[in-house]
């Protein structure tokens, strides 16, 4: 094993961060490497966050995050047309198309065409699918207050709000984004 090869046995998911910049500021002089730190770190928090709440909560009931997202954009927002679900999910069209034919089949969800344009689709959740998006909500926000217990009430509002800036400045150099 040389300094340039370290022993990959020895790194885990979050030791790689520190692997990573190390070895990317050897063989990159000159890049950024706080930027590097601060994206590899949040794309893995969120990463695992998202793992867990799927494996803990969603899966349990047969859905995959995906399936939760859709639902969760029904309830707090339908009747709704499916393509707003996909801009308010963050997924494209076709993925909450297919998602809705089984959350449909399921019988979760109803389609209709809308009054208003009968090409359009519109969504919502029926008596089952609103029972079940109730109960694992409240499940997932259990979750999700685990995840937040370690932090203070002010150090989750700093958080929320640094967050909230990231996400601002991406306006200013055009960041891609599903709308």
């Amino acid at each position: 094993m040389t300094q340039e090869q370290p022993d990959a046995e020895h790194m885990h998911f979050w030791s790689f961060i520190d692997h990573a910049v190390e070895r990317a500021g050897r063989e990159l002089p000159g890049v950024d490497l706080l930027a590097m730190r601060l994206v590899l770190t949040l794309h893995r928090a969120a990463n695992m966050l998202v793992y867990d709440l799927e494996s803990t909560v969603h899966r349990p009931r047969g859905w995959s995050w995906p399936g939760f997202r859709v639902l969760f954009a029904i309830w707090l927002s339908g009747p709704v047309e499916a393509k707003k679900v996909a801009e308010l999910s963050g997924m494209s069209r076709a993925a909450v198309s297919a998602l809705v034919n089984t959350l449909e089949r399921d019988g979760l969800v109803s389609k209709e065409r809308a009054a208003y344009d009968r090409r359009a689709v519109q969504l919502r959740l029926t008596e089952a699918g609103l029972e079940a998006i109730t109960s694992a909500f409240r499940a997932h926000n259990e979750r999700e207050q685990e995840w937040a217990g370690s932090l203070s009430e002010e150090e989750q509002q700093t958080l929320i709000d640094l967050l909230g800036k990231l996400i601002l400045h991406s306006a200013r150099f055009d960041a891609r984004h599903r709308i």
